[in-house]
This record gives structure tokens, C-alpha cells and sequence, in this order.
């Protein structure tokens, strides 16, 4: 069976102007496309999470954000940008506070070795006035 198209009125691709009307005459249209603005995808913090991990894991506090780095990037790919803002937000406090801790730790670190070359030093001195012929470190 085949099928058979039969010829009918062409259709014109245009609308006909009608009778005495020109193009300047004629109310033109205009086409306004309305794009939703894109918001960005939540920070997951993947990369400042690995960094913590490896370098400043203080307490456990960059193993815990990574964790939490790639629950959000999941949720991110699954369409859930509530639970990926959310997740994302705790690494980045998680973060945040390992490298405070961090930084607080290597600044202790240093006052310690600081006082204790300065606490040697007054040692080896005061023993070396008990004791003139100790000649001390050299």
C-alpha cells in the first residue's frame, strides 16, 4: 500500500500583506528568548580537602573534610545542590579549622625551640661560671 500525496493549495511560508498595506505599515514582531540566569555548582573543595589530608591532618580534621569534599561533589552529580552547599560548607569549616590548629601548632613549635636554645644556653653558661675550666659546646 502505498501511500499517495495529492497536490492541495501551496501554503506560503509568509503571511500575505493585504491590500494596500506595506512593510512599513505592518507591526513587525519581536522574539524575546528568557534564559534562567545559570547558577554556579556549590565548591566541593576536593583539592584544598586532599591537601589538608596529606600535609596538615591534624586530629584527623583532613581526612574528615575530604570525606565530606566528596559526599558533595556525589550530591553535585546526583542534582542535589542543597546537600552538596551543605556538605561543601563543612569541608571548607573543616579546613578551615585544621589549618588554624595547624598553623597554631608550628607557631607553638617554634616559641618552644626558640626557649628551649635560649634555657640551654643560660644552662651551659652558668655552668661554665661554676666551672672555668669547662670550656662548653663548641
Amino acid at each position: 500500500m502505498e501511500r499517495v500525496r495529492t497536490p492541495g493549495p501551496a501554503i506560503p511560508p509568509y503571511e500575505p500583506l493585504m491590500d494596500g498595506l506595506g512593510m512599513e505599515e505592518k507591526t513587525r514582531s519581536t522574539v524575546v528568548t528568557v534564559e534562567n540566569p545559570l547558577v554556579p555548582p556549590p565548591r566541593d573543595h576536593l583539592a584544598w580537602s586532599l591537601c589538608t589530608t596529606l600535609y596538615a591532618n591534624v586530629c584527623c580534621l583532613g581526612f574528615l573534610a575530604l570525606v565530606f569534599s566528596v559526599k558533595s561533589r556525589d550530591r553535585k552529580v546526583l542534582g542535589d545542590y542543597s546537600g552538596a552547599l551543605s556538605y561543601g560548607s563543612t569541608a571548607k569549616y573543616l579546613n578551615i579549622t585544621a589549618h588554624l590548629i595547624n598553623v597554631f601548632l608550628i607557631i607553638l613549635f617554634i616559641a618552644l625551640v626558640a626557649s628551649g636554645t635560649i634555657v640551654v644556653a643560660n644552662i651551659f653558661n652558668r655552668y661554665q661560671q661554676q666551672h672555668p675550666e669547662f670550656i662548653g659546646p663548641t
